[in-house]
């Protein structure tokens, strides 16, 4: 994959998922019942295209890499059940900021399971990510009650989709991407399914707009932006494609400025663009890593 196609892939699934706390938020959903519709949909969108073959890609996995397959749905079930029920106790930005400090934890992982190393420039543009994060948020935090616990299920979220993308950068090495993310979203479904059923969730009553945004939410986010990381993963090394991710609070941020009338302050701007530089300076050393395919 050539690094002018590489970074545009990066950045449309970045902008994909920038829609998806907006989207939860339009949503009048209970946050359990919209993240099973959410990977329910998906999975049923993708299933014409990934079951032919499914069977055959499967059997080339030994057992190990089937039970971290069966791993990697239900973190990814575990990530949206707990990453959309933040949005209900705290604000869009901090929830997003929390569970965007994903690629720390992959990193970690990353450096502790797998062994590898991660480059000085990459370790850079991740503090830096970070610090804007954290500056573009700060009012959120100290906030107490409802936001603490926000923010601990944001946490959770972000600890779940850390260890997600690291076994499918493991995963997608032996299986295409189709066969891939259908069995995680179908499993991911599955896990939420649990929940809706501990918790009660409501499967029915919704609107009609709401039906609109689960729809919304399974082609903009999750088929177009998730799927997108996923195929990625075979390409970048998962901390990279963690790194991107912290790009979405400047994209939830816009969209809740024209949405829902939220302007971003003078601090916000100024923690975007420190995000931006830290991406820019992590996706620099890209190239002169291994694990990135010269061609597709």
């Amino acid at each position: 994959m050539t690094g002018a196609l590489l970074y545009l892939s990066l950045g449309v699934a970045t902008l994909a998922v920038s829609w998806a706390a907006i989207i939860i938020r339009l949503a009048d959903a209970d946050p359990i019942s919209t993240a099973f519709y959410r990977m329910f949909l998906s999975a049923l969108i993708m299933a014409p295209f990934s079951i032919p073959g499914l069977a055959g890609q499967l059997r080339r996995l030994s057992r190990r890499e089937i039970r971290l397959l069966i791993l990697s749905g239900i973190l990814l079930g575990v990530h949206f059940a707990s990453w959309i029920t933040s949005l209900k106790y705290t604000s869009i930005s901090n929830s997003v900021i929390i569970v965007a400090t994903q690629p720390f934890f992959v990193g970690v992982a990353e450096a502790l399971i797998w062994k590898e190393k991660i480059s000085r420039y990459t370790l850079i543009g991740m503090v830096l990510a970070f610090i804007g994060m954290v500056i573009i948020s700060r009012s959120d935090f100290g906030l107490g009650g409802d936001h603490v616990l926000g923010d601990f299920l944001a946490l959770i979220g972000a600890v779940c989709a850390g260890i997600y993308l690291m076994l499918g950068r493991h995963l997608r090495q032996n299986l295409g991407n189709r066969h891939y993310v259908f069995p995680v979203y179908s499993l991911a479904a599955v896990t939420l399914l649990v929940f809706v059923a501990v918790f009660r969730s409501p499967m029915t009553g919704f609107s009609q707009s709401t039906w609109l945004y689960f729809l919304l939410l399974a082609l903009i986010p999750t088929l177009v932006g998730h799927s997108l990381y996923n195929y990625l993963l075979k390409f970048v090394r998962a901390h990279l494609v963690a790194v991107t991710i912290l790009g979405e609070p400047i994209g939830a941020t816009v969209f809740a400025a024209v949405i829902f009338d939220e302007i971003p302050s003078v601090a916000t701007y100024f923690g975007g663009g420190l995000i931006l530089c830290g991406i820019f300076l992590a996706l620099s050393r890209v190239k002169s890593e291994k694990n990135v395919a010269e061609t597709a």
